[in-house]
């Protein structure tokens, strides 16, 4: 997990590059891609509150659900900046630093939904341990399967 924590500490440092960039307000067309902006600074917000700055264990699961939303908003961030380049003035270092992050991001979310797999495994498997327990008994003493009654002869012995 502390793998996956120092890929999130660069993911958000490369976000905090870009997002630094200067705003795109320069004609009304190029306010949706303040919109979709606005959008991945809430995504890195919430990776943050993830985290809370190392102190917390990172819970795969949610990042894994948070970096796929993640990249799938740089593919339209990229694409609207490819297409709206010269009327939103968007500069090439931009472009490029999205692309860069996007690749980053795109690593680090295929490490955490792994991550996320391996967890959601061993908690299957501990459910069942759990309930092979609980059946407990003879069964569950001499390995299970034992099931139906047993009679006693009725008469003289």
């Amino acid at each position: 997990m502390t793998h996956i924590r120092s890929h999130l500490l660069a993911a958000f440092a490369v976000a905090g590059l870009f997002t630094s960039a200067p705003a795109f307000a320069q004609a009304s067309g190029c306010q949706e891609g303040q919109k979709i902006m606005a959008e991945r600074q809430s995504l890195s917000d919430q990776l943050a509150k993830l985290t809370q700055k190392g102190k917390k264990q990172l819970d795969a699961r949610s990042a894994c659900t948070i970096f796929t939303k993640l990249s799938a908003n740089g593919e339209v961030v990229q694409k609207w900046m490819t297409d709206n380049k010269d009327w939103c003035q968007i500069p090439d270092q931009a472009i490029q630093g999205l692309a860069q992050q996007h690749k980053q991001v795109q690593k680090v979310r295929g490490e955490a939904c792994q991550a996320a797999a391996k967890v959601a495994e061993m908690e299957k498997r501990a459910k069942q341990q759990a309930q092979q327990a609980q059946q407990g008994g003879l069964a569950g003493k001499l390995g299970g399967g034992l099931t139906g009654t047993m009679s006693i002869p009725k008469g003289a012995l």
